[in-house]
């Protein structure tokens, strides 16, 4: 495959080190570096910034993207990342590809012992999200029907990432229309604090405004399965 931006290369060996299962996930990785997406990661958003130390925002919110990308289903899915060895060298190595010096002896920094994995490990990625989330929003639910939290400023940052990668795109294949189909979907979940929807099985019911011409999610808001007025 020709070069693209970030340093690594498609190549066909027989031998079994560094092998990768993922080879499709790097050819993403270089569309995030082109579209600019790490760079608005790392302007909008401040959870792992304001931290010091450990995993930057860049890397988390990536390595969710990989997550989905690679089929996972849960944030115990990252196992299945950091278990393939090619992959992990190569998200290593892109990671400080064009930072100056300083930005990589800054993230060196970030480690008081020698880091080991190339992806968060789920624990960390868990409380990570927890800056996503505002219990005193929770407080303000009423018993049998659904509740829409207002965002934090961590959701309200994702919207600005999501804007610019969606600029991008216009931006490359300019559309002077904009047919855009808002719909609520619901999906099935086993978690334990899911309410149940309308249809009778706990389910949680995003609500995603889609761009049919650039085929893009232009926003999207988490919900509860069970509408307002009960079941």
């Amino acid at each position: 495959m020709t070069q693209g931006v970030l340093p690594f290369q498609y190549e066909v060996s027989a031998a079994a080190c560094g092998m990768t299962a993922l080879a499709g996930l790097p050819a993403y990785m270089d569309l995030a570096a082109v579209s600019g997406l790490t760079g608005a990661i790392g302007r909008h958003l401040k959870v792992g910034a304001e931290q010091q130390q450990g995993w930057t925002d860049e890397q988390v919110v990536m390595s969710l993207v990989l997550l989905n990308l690679a089929g996972g289903e849960c944030v115990n899915d990252l196992k299945v990342l950091e278990g393939d060895e090619g992959f992990a060298r190569v998200l290593r190595r892109v990671e400080l590809h064009g930072r100056p010096r300083q930005e990589r002896r800054a993230l060196e920094r970030r480690w008081r012992k020698a880091r080991r994995r190339a992806v968060p490990s789920p624990s960390a990625v868990f409380r990570y999200l927890q800056a996503f989330h505002d219990a005193a929003e929770e407080a303000k639910r009423v018993q049998g029907r659904a509740f829409i939290p207002a965002p934090t400023e961590a959701l309200k940052a994702l919207y600005r990432v999501n804007q610019e990668l969606v600029a991008f795109k216009q931006a490359k294949t300019p559309q002077q229309t904009a047919t855009l189909d808002m719909d609520a979907t619901l999906i099935e979940t086993y978690k334990r604090l899911a309410l149940f929807c309308y249809q009778g099985y706990a389910a949680y019911q995003p609500l995603t405004l889609y761009w049919h011409e650039q085929r893009v999610v232009v926003h999207s808001e988490f919900r509860d399965g069970l509408r307002a007025g009960g079941l």
